[in-house]
């Protein structure tokens, strides 16, 4: 049966401001408190998403999550009115209102780990959404993430859904920006790379000095165990501590992977030569064939430059006529070491066949690049029917999806616009239609209350 794979793209939420709360975010840190523009954000998005599907890649989307997320204030003690909660945050922890306004569900390659039926010993496509504990304004997302996956993809006979890892330092989970799938064709069987950046069994493992590790040995063994990967078909690697201090927060600011191809900074990983053998040992013996990788090397382009330009970050896709495609942030267009490096794989002999350039500089500057807007998903043909259809890419949803936010969205956001009550009814109206536009029914908890 043949397959195909599908990106699921975030679409940006109403909400959309620069609030600083990644630490280990070059691009959040340096931006904090700056102005937004959410409708430009959520355009832009959208746009990068219609001209991949123009392409021939199968594109969809997910929602939004609801913000503000008062029920998080209200846990920590703050009562009243939505409004009164809003002043009162306002005034006394203006770092927790940005969490509770975070539109940081928009990345959704933090959504959840997911493996493909022709990996998973039952046949099926798991779906395990991440608990991301390390930061409190993405650990929030989790009910509503569980929500919308099951809303999404509600067959049982086709998908299974775990429950998240238990909320804990030893299982830090950050879904698939740490899992890539290598394979021959997306009905194929793989190999899955878990990659992790401590472990809570070996306090005195190197760990990095600066910035957190948000993944944990812990956290893949068990995904790789409840998705039934079979221990032959799975790789472990270390992310490098010290690159995690240069601001790798996950393993996709520094590789990228796609069927049978590995676009690689030499930097990824404590020994990036002996997860690179791994990775091709497995593969051939699983497959029969042999892994492409394409590694970049320090002397080309450094750590720091990767990071500010998102180089890695960059989506590989193949368009209708089967041409390998590099989908990379505009920031790698501008800098001119990155920009040579690419031309030179594209006219040369790697299995990069063409590039092309988006304008994504709202969600670059929170920290996310093309590949943090999807979540992919390998589907089969009769698990492809299966989908939630309303939710998938067509030029009629398209149209629906700009005159929605340019109905909707603000073209500036300050932190100061954020003790607006008028913000959350606004964008409670827009996510109230939005439901019924993507035909998912109720998934928001204004929309679940008695």
């Amino acid at each position: 049966m043949s397959a195909r794979e599908v990106n699921f793209d975030g679409l940006v939420g109403p909400s959309h401001h620069y609030g600083g709360l990644s630490f280990g975010n070059m691009a959040s840190a340096a931006h904090e408190g700056s102005l937004s523009n959410p409708r430009e954000a959520a355009l832009q998005g959208l746009a990068k998403a219609r001209a991949l599907h123009r392409l021939g890649v199968a594109q969809a989307f997910f929602p939004p999550h609801m913000r503000p997320e008062l029920s998080l204030a209200r846990r920590l003690g703050f009562s009243g009115t939505d409004a009164d909660v809003l002043a009162s945050v306002g005034r006394e922890a203006p770092l927790l209102l940005a969490a509770c306004y975070s539109a940081s569900s928009m990345w959704t390659a933090n959504a959840a780990t997911v493996s493909p039926s022709a990996d998973s010993a039952d046949g099926k496509v798991h779906f395990t959404p991440a608990n991301l504990q390390n930061k409190i304004h993405r650990s929030i997302e989790t009910p509503t993430t569980a929500r919308i996956l099951r809303a999404v993809f509600d067959r049982a006979e086709f998908f299974v859904h775990h429950e998240p890892l238990p909320c804990s330092a030893a299982l830090g989970d950050e879904g698939a920006a740490n899992h890539t799938r290598f394979a021959p064709s997306h009905d194929a069987a793989g190999i899955q790379l878990f990659v992790w950046g401590e472990t809570a069994a070996n306090p005195w493992n190197p760990r990095p000095k600066t910035f957190p590790a948000r993944q944990t040995l812990e956290s893949t063994e068990a995904l790789r165990r409840l998705h039934q990967v079979p221990p032959s078909r799975a790789v472990f690697a270390q992310q490098r501590p010290e690159t995690i201090d240069q601001g790798v927060f996950h393993n996709d600011v520094i590789s990228v992977g796609y069927r049978d191809i590995f676009f690689v900074h030499e930097a990824a990983f404590v020994d990036t030569d002996e997860v690179i053998a791994a990775l091709c040992g497995h593969y051939q013996r699983s497959t029969g064939a042999e892994l492409r990788v394409i590694r970049v090397k320090e002397a080309e382009i450094s750590v720091p430059v990767a990071v500010s330009t998102y180089l890695f970050n960059s989506q590989i896709v193949e368009d209708a006529s089967g041409r390998v495609l590099l989908v990379a942030p505009i920031e790698c267009s501008e800098n001119r070491e990155v920009s040579a490096l690419i031309d030179r794989l594209v006219d040369g002999d790697s299995p990069i066949d063409a590039v092309h350039y988006f304008d994504l500089r709202q969600s670059m500057h929170g920290g996310g690049g093309p590949a943090c807007l999807r979540l992919r998903v390998a589907l089969t043909d009769d698990e492809f029917s299966a989908v939630n259809p309303g939710v998938l890419f067509s030029e009629q949803l398209d149209k629906a999806l700009c005159s929605w936010i340019e109905r909707h969205y603000r073209d500036r956001l300050s932190p100061a616009d954020l003790l607006d009550p008028a913000l959350m009814q606004e964008s409670r109206a827009a996510l109230d239609e939005l439901t019924q536009v993507l035909k998912l029914g109720s998934i928001y908890p204004f929309q679940l209350a008695p």
